[in-house]
This record gives C-alpha cells, structure tokens and sequence, in this order.
C-alpha cells in the first residue's frame, strides 16, 4: 500500500444500515488512515438509533471514533455544513444500502448521509458508492442507472453475492474501494464495473 496515496486529502466515510457489511468497512477505513487521509465519518439515523444482531450502536461509534478520530456526524445540522465550508475532497458512502441509494437518485434529503451527499455535490466534487442491498436488482435497479450516468458520482464494482438464494442481491467488492476512491479522485469511474457472481450455496 501507497501510504501517501491519500495525504492530505479529506475524505467523508458515510456507514448506511448494512450492518452485516461493517467489519469490512471498517478494515478498509483503517487503511485508509494509514494511506494519510484524514477521515470525516458520518452515520446514518439507521446506524445511529437501530439495534441489530451483529452489535451494539455503541461499539459501532466507538470503533468508528478510534479509526477516525473524531466523534460521527450523525445530524442533518451537522452534515449541512460540508458543502458550505468545502469541508471534504471525496465522500465515500461505504456500505450503502438500497434506501439510501433510491433516495440519493430522487434527490430525497432527510438524513445526516443524504446530507453530506447533497451538499458535497454543491462544490461538483466526487461521491464515490459502496453499495449493499437485497434488491439491487429488483426495486433499486432504476435508481442504480440514474446514479450511474449521473455527473461526480461513482461506484465500486458489484457483484452478485449470492445468486442462487438471493437473486436481486448486489454488492460492491469492497477490496476495491481504495482504488476506486484514488480513481474518483481522478475523475475515473473505475472497469469493469461489473464483475463475477459469488459462489455462495
């Protein structure tokens, strides 16, 4: 790994729902501290409120914060300021989940995630979507081709995770998200962006 790859670059990590995804994500955020960006994190109400079975609200933040630094925006007051003040170079949303993929292509704004979208996306710099949803392609299949063409916004390639079980699943391989972040940087969309279906039985 480049550890300079990132340094002095700011970069918003926004955690949507997917719980199940988290102990990835949170490999990845470490490497990206160690690649020198300085991480803003962000988390949605979902993350922030709900309780799940693969652990607590609290020793999500916490983890979160020792990563980081720094405590998670967490509120629409919060998050608003990002465009304003140019706070970030890029925003990851990494896992993003269907709900706020759909919202994001309707323009829906009632979160502290959605938030930092919209007002990183004033100042026409990169998002970069790390996406995780069950009905990726069902219901949110529209919504993923109306971000995919839209301008500043990027994804990391997807995959069926399991096909046979879960047929509309899709997530993104998350082993590319730093690559995929240095491209969004550049302005690339990083290729393929569809890959080989997960064995899973």
């Amino acid at each position: 790994m480049n550890q300079n790859l990132f340094q002095n670059k700011t970069i918003g990590f926004a955690m949507t729902g997917s719980f199940c995804s988290f102990d990835k994500i949170f490999d990845v955020m470490a490497d990206f501290t160690t690649a020198g960006a300085t991480l803003v994190p962000i988390v949605s109400d979902s993350v922030m409120h709900n309780r799940c079975r693969f652990g607590e609200t609290a020793e999500y933040l916490e983890k979160i914060s020792s990563i980081c630094g720094l405590l998670p925006i967490h509120t629409l007051e919060t998050a608003e300021p990002i465009g304003p003040n140019a706070m970030l170079d890029l925003l990851i949303i990494a896992p993003c989940t269907g709900n706020t993929l759909a919202k994001l292509a309707c323009g829906i704004t009632d979160g502290p995630v959605l938030m930092a979208a919209k007002a990183h996306l004033r100042n026409n710099r990169p998002i970069l979507i790390s996406l995780s949803t069950n009905d990726g392609m069902g219901a949110n299949f529209q919504n993923l081709g109306t971000l995919f063409q839209r301008k500043n916004v990027y994804f990391v390639p997807i995959y069926q995770d399991n096909y046979k079980k879960k047929p509309h699943s899709l997530v993104a391989d998350t082993s590319l998200l730093m690559e995929c972040a240095d491209a969004a940087l550049h302005g690339v969309q990083l290729q393929p962006f569809l890959r080989a279906p997960a064995e899973v039985s």
